[in-house]
């Protein structure tokens, strides 16, 4: 599992470092560099090549989309890490980039990397048709923004220090982190030119992946090492953050994602038997330690 992450963030940022170069070098680059790499553990890339190989498209392709999605998750982290956010001072094991670069120029940063996602989808290199692209950047449009990453990160600040049913809880997870699973289980569906219906089974696949990811990031902030997961640790319960650990309890999240992982796998093998390469990773997301 490790060597096929480590292989996929290597061909994901050799991609945007090659896409970057081939633009004109401003001064703002050096801070959306700084937000994209080394980047995290591209879990995101690594279920969109998960379900790209039930659907059997090409490699090349799942890492072009996957480096736009690498952009937008760069750009999220690097806007949660503001002040006026999350007030996070440490990212991936180094200072925020609002604290090497300042406030204004990581919110530009961000930006640029959020656009930059949309330029990479619709890239003349990348080999799919026209019509395609435009249903890719009209989803993640969707995922990224109120409806998705945005939206889940406003609930996220309004639900601090309050008593959050569990629904709204998850319907916040799944907002600020699903969504963007979600993208990634649809992308192969979607170039397959598959039925609306196919789509949206993938989508809430993807919603449940990304769930059960923002448990086991809970789990971390929880009990895990600042030092080992990059970024300062227990400051959800500092925050009163509205989490389904704050709302069940350590033990009874942890059973609870053992539930959603079931149902992950279950789901899939309604659709296709070769379910190993997803388990792994599930498994991996659950065990991981930053």
């Amino acid at each position: 599992m490790i060597d096929k992450l480590v292989r996929i963030a290597e061909d994901t940022n050799l991609f945007l470092k090659k896409f970057i170069k081939k633009q004109k070098r401003t001064e703002l680059v050096t801070a959306m560099e700084y937000g994209l790499f080394p980047g995290g553990k591209k879990i995101r890339s690594k279920i969109l090549l998960d379900i790209g190989a039930v659907f059997k498209i090409e490699y090349k392709i799942l890492i072009a989309i996957g480096a736009a999605v690498e952009c937008i998750h760069a750009y999220s982290l690097i806007h949660d890490d503001l002040p006026c956010m999350d007030n996070d001072k440490l990212r991936r094991g180094k200072p925020s980039t609002h604290i090497k670069f300042g406030e204004s120029t990581a919110v530009l940063a961000g930006n640029s990397l959020l656009t930059m996602a949309f330029e990479i989808l619709t890239c003349s290199n990348l080999k799919i048709n026209e019509k395609t692209k435009v249903e890719l950047v009209q989803k993640l449009s969707e995922s990224s923004g109120h409806l998705g990453i945005a939206g889940g990160q406003y609930l996220d600040l309004s639900f601090e220090k309050k008593k959050i049913s569990k629904n709204k809880i998850i319907d916040m997870e799944i907002k600020k982190t699903g969504k963007l699973f979600s993208f990634c289980c649809a992308v192969p569906v979607i170039i397959k030119k598959k039925n609306n219906k196919d789509i949206k089974f993938f989508e809430n696949i993807g919603g449940n992946i990304g769930l059960l990811f923002q448990i086991a990031d809970d789990l971390i902030d929880f009990k895990g090492s600042s030092k080992i997961a990059g970024k300062i640790t227990g400051k959800d319960k500092k925050k009163g953050k509205a989490t389904l650990i704050s709302l069940l309890g350590y033990q009874n999240a942890i059973k609870y994602s053992d539930k959603i992982k079931s149902k992950i796998i279950n789901d899939l093998k309604k659709y296709n038997s070769n379910t190993s390469n997803l388990n792994e990773t599930l498994n991996y997301i659950l065990t991981r330690n930053k």
